[in-house]
């Protein structure tokens, strides 16, 4: 039996240890924040429907994105024991060049309509954390800004082949001038994705003021305050071309685009060109049997074709054609450390993040950007220890089982008859 005593006053305040208040709002939130999914509910309080529903949305159904989510829920790690991993090192190596994380930044558009900062906040958290970022062609800040916030970091262009040719040359031709080191050709938009949100929302650059937007914007005075007070929204990097922001987007998705078009890029491109939006094998093979410096897996965020294949469920499969030293990268549902681990461990050499930056964008600024970073950080580094694995270098596909969930019938085209085909 316990024997019971009255409680001694020193012991009381031993046992509390009252936390000194911070009154700095934007810091308790994002302190608060302990998951992407956090950020996410913080951004969503924070910014007006149309502006959110665009960063999280997705195409037609928007099963793509559900999809490439469930994909990495429906996998199973399986850990080594008795192997001390006390010091976990996530560095890597990826095109020619380190990464603090195995993970960079995508490329967004628009991304200044999401918070004001835009890509300055996204260029100058990947520079702190050492990690590249990636600029999109509908970008909100220019090459040159970009290149000034991020002067000795890694930045990656996104390069859309538009109808007016000589638009696409000379945005290369600025990436280059401005010391990019890395250039993204993407693939998976010959034409605009039916992103049902944004129509329903009536979506548009710069936004349109209705009774449904006024409405919307009453609590979220702050968005309005820093739209308002700050430089106008633009598109940066096109804003000498003219034309109407529906004309440049019209322009910037062409259905022409083939692989002259890829072969002229590469010559006018005097750093690493890769592959964005790859979604099939063959097309994977061919492409690094053309010598392209590597390939992204993606089917851009569920954006474009919804149905489309899920990068993580093709992933091993392209590593196992191509072999395990080709550059293949991945995006798509990424919203975990462990989604990230996962990736690499069944050989990805590096992921891209898109929706989680926004969503630590809108909920805080650089500083939401920041935190988002922390928090993917420290998900991989717990991941790999609870692995037994110190290295990017020593996950290995062993580590990770891909549970069955969609599974092509026998004599789709994804499947040739007879096969026993397995993925998450």
């Amino acid at each position: 039996m316990v024997q019971r005593q009255l409680p001694n006053p020193s012991d009381i305040f031993e046992y509390l240890q009252f936390k000194k208040p911070d009154f700095n709002l934007k810091r308790r939130r994002l302190e608060a924040a302990l998951t992407v999914a956090d950020l996410r509910k913080i951004a969503k309080r924070r910014t007006p429907a149309a502006a959110f529903d665009y960063t999280d949305g997705a195409a037609d159904e928007e099963l793509s994105m559900r999809r490439a989510r469930q994909a990495f829920r429906d996998i199973e790690f399986n850990p080594d024991i008795l192997r001390p991993a006390e010091h976990v090192d996530t560095t890597t190596n990826i095109l020619g060049g380190t990464s603090a994380l195995p993970f960079g930044i995508a490329p967004t558009g628009f991304t200044r309509l999401m918070q004001t900062e835009g890509e300055t906040a996204g260029a100058g958290a990947a520079a702190a954390a050492g990690i590249p970022f990636s600029l999109s062609t509908l970008g909100t800040t220019s090459i040159e800004e970009v290149q000034r916030v991020n002067p000795n970091g890694r930045n990656w262009f996104q390069l859309y082949v538009m109808r007016d040719r000589e638009i696409s040359y000379g945005l290369v031709e600025r990436a280059a001038r401005a010391g990019f080191d890395t250039l993204m050709f993407t693939v998976d938009a010959p034409i605009g994705g039916n992103r049902m949100r944004d129509t329903r929302n009536g979506f548009s650059i710069p936004p349109q003021l209705s009774v449904k937007t006024i409405v919307d914007a009453i609590p979220r005075p702050w968005w309005w305050w820093d739209f308002l007070t700050t430089p106008k929204l633009e598109f940066a990097s096109l804003s000498s071309t003219g034309g109407t922001v529906g004309e440049l987007l019209s322009s910037a998705m062409d259905p022409t685009i083939s692989d002259d078009d890829l072969s002229i890029i590469r010559d006018m491109w005097p750093g690493k060109l890769i592959v964005k939006g790859v979604q099939t094998l063959p097309d994977a093979v061919r492409l690094i049997d053309k010598g392209v410096d590597g390939i992204v897996l993606s089917n851009h965020g569920g954006r474009q074709l919804d149905r489309a294949p899920v990068p993580f469920r093709l992933l091993p499969e392209v590593v196992r054609e191509v072999g395990s030293d080709a550059n293949i990268m991945l995006d798509t549902g990424i919203m975990h450390g462990a989604d990230i681990v996962a990736s690499m461990a069944l050989g990805a050499k590096f992921t891209l993040v898109g929706r989680a930056y926004l969503y630590g964008l809108m909920a805080g600024g650089r500083e939401g950007v920041d935190r988002m970073i922390e928090i993917l950080g420290s998900q991989i580094r717990r991941a790999m220890a609870l692995l037994g694995v110190s290295t990017i270098e020593e996950l290995e596909p062993r580590h990770v089982t891909q549970l069955q969930r969609l599974v092509p019938v026998q004599g789709s085209a994804a499947a040739p008859a007879g096969s026993r085909v397995t993925g998450a």
